[in-house]
């Protein structure tokens, strides 16, 4: 899949507001998995020095993808052409959730919204696949994801994944 179901054409973005009144337009992205074409720019990617503690290098994300026996695969986020992030999704056998992992967007393209759109567009992803939940874990720590994904609809369950503290939220509504 090139670009998310329901994401608008490149160039083209929703309105969204800002808090002021007046809105801005949401970026679009695209959701593809990780492949030749682009797995390069993918491993190239890098946050900002102060969320090295909360992600790992991709190409970490990369190699559990390939050499795991896991469920994880790796996905490619672009924004007019140009690779500027990356997750990893997966489905739980036993309960057909979606879960989202190792979400990152490189540190040249953070603060433009690219994050809250890559999290709805893998939502998007998701509900076209009938799951009926979501899911993923972050860093307790880490208040800028945590924000993000209250603001989703994702609840905390009071479940852990190693570390991390897991927030779920349902497809359904």
């Amino acid at each position: 899949m090139t670009e998310a179901e329901g994401t608008p054409a490149a160039g083209q973005g929703a309105r969204a507001s800002d808090g002021d009144g007046r809105g801005r337009v949401a970026p679009t992205v695209s959701v593809a998995p990780v492949d030749a074409s682009n797995w390069r720019d993918c491993a190239a990617l890098d946050v900002e020095g102060s969320q090295h503690e909360f992600v790992a290098p991709v190409t970490r994300y990369l190699a559990l993808c390939a050499y795991d026996d896991g469920p994880w695969h790796a996905l490619g986020i672009a924004t007019e052409g140009t690779v500027v992030g990356f997750a990893m999704e997966a489905v739980d056998p036993a309960d057909d959730t979606y879960w989202i992992g190792g979400l990152l967007i490189d540190a040249a393209h953070q603060h433009r919204g690219l994050g809250r759109a890559t999290v709805e567009a893998l939502l998007r992803r998701a509900r076209s696949g009938s799951h009926a939940g979501a899911a993923l874990s972050y860093e307790p720590a880490n208040t800028v994801a945590r924000t993000l994904y209250a603001s989703l609809g994702f609840v905390e369950s009071g479940e852990t994944e190693g570390q991390e503290v897991v927030a779920r939220r349902s497809l359904t509504d």
